[in-house]
């Protein structure tokens, strides 16, 4: 694989408080605006605020979801209905496999 094929690799803590804009969770994804939009459309990630593009502002839930959405899209080749099912399902696997641990530990 030629470097020209690599993607860069973003680490670090999202924290649930930050809000970014579209520009910044843009940035931090190194996608387009345009795909966002189309994410927003599919109900894959919600702005939390703004009916206008220029004032959405977005969690860090959606930082997390866009990344695995991007994932999804290029490592597996899923369309944006199927991405929308998947992190639904992962989201609901997480919640039954928190709620296991609490009901082990009682």
């Amino acid at each position: 694989m030629t470097s020209h094929h690599l993607l860069p690799v973003h680490t670090g803590t999202v924290i649930e408080d930050d809000s970014l804009t579209l520009g910044q969770l843009c940035h931090a994804c190194g996608i387009h605006a345009d795909w966002v939009i189309s994410l927003v459309e599919e109900s894959i990630i919600e702005p939390q605020q703004g009916d206008e593009i220029h004032l959405w502002r977005f969690s860090g839930t959606s930082l997390v979801r866009v990344r695995s959405a991007l994932r999804l899209q290029r490592d597996l080749g899923v369309n944006l209905a199927g991405i929308a099912l998947a992190l639904d399902l992962l989201e609901e696997l997480e919640n039954l496999r928190t709620q296991l641990k609490i009901m082990r530990r009682n």
